[in-house]
């Protein structure tokens, strides 16, 4: 679902719903007759301002008599906010299905995530739900394309093929699902032709190759039939290597799910 809990008056009013109230609701401004209200500021906060949006709203494009502004997950209000999206994926969705993301960095990602889905089959929309909403817990967001952690713990590990002096910083992880490990760099060389042996970074640095060592890991490990399945379990066992952040990857899934249209 695209909220989780209740938004608005006597709302639980999560920060995060709230927001993604707010920017749904700065999506659908040029549905209203004039004089069109004022965009919301997507701070996550409850306010006078947010409460009059969401009875304008309800008023004035959906017609009803009136509100009691108040929002529930999978509502009629929801519903028509999200009918206000424009069809297939965009950046728009990205801002709603990541909400605390930065625009500078969703308009970094969108066009490589465009080419890179297309590329490797990712192009279902519960394909895309899945793939996108992982990316969005392992990146917080798309904040962090490296891991902050230096990559010393992963010195001398054999099982990653680190077995030269100083792999394990060399070869930490990165790109939007990280890759790690000189053995794992070294065959998406091979893969891609991208030379991340002779430059590691390049794999953080630049956005085409962060967002395709991604999809070229899900591909790798042929996760689309998981998505298909729509199995969240089995796709973020296949991410993670357990269930780290499961229900932060669900949420993330739900709101996916909601503006690709997928029921």
């Amino acid at each position: 679902m695209c909220l989780v809990r209740s938004v608005g008056k006597s709302g639980r009013n999560d920060l995060t719903d709230v927001m993604v109230f707010q920017i749904l609701f700065n999506l659908n401004l040029p549905r209203f007759p004039a004089p069109k209200p004022a965009k919301l500021d997507p701070d996550g906060r409850i306010g006078p301002k947010t409460l009059e949006a969401i009875k304008s709203f309800e008023t004035r494009v959906m017609k009803l008599a009136s509100s009691d502004e108040l929002l529930a997950p999978g509502d009629a209000t929801v519903a028509a906010l999200l009918a206000g999206l424009p069809p297939g994926p965009s950046k728009e969705k990205l801002r709603v299905v990541m909400p605390r993301a930065l625009q500078s960095k969703i308009d970094l990602y969108y066009d490589p995530l465009v080419a890179g889905m297309k590329k490797y089959a990712i192009t279902k929309p519960l394909r895309i739900a899945h793939f996108v909403s992982q990316l969005a817990h392992e990146t917080a967001s798309f904040l962090y394309a490296e891991e902050i952690a230096d990559g010393s713990a992963y010195e001398g590990r054999a099982d990653l093929g680190n077995t030269q002096p100083g792999d394990g910083k060399r070869f930490k992880g990165r790109g939007l699902i990280q890759l790690t490990g000189r053995a794992n760099y070294t065959q998406y060389k091979k893969d891609s032709g991208v030379d991340c042996i002779a430059n590691p970074a390049v794999v953080a640095k630049d956005p085409f190759v962060a967002v395709d060592v991604a999809c070229w890991y899900w591909d790798k490990r042929k996760i689309n039939r998981l998505a298909d399945a729509d199995d969240v379990k089995a796709v973020t066992k296949a991410i993670n290597g357990g269930y780290n952040g499961l229900d932060d990857r669900i949420e993330y899934l739900g709101r996916a799910k909601a503006v690709l249209g997928v029921k």
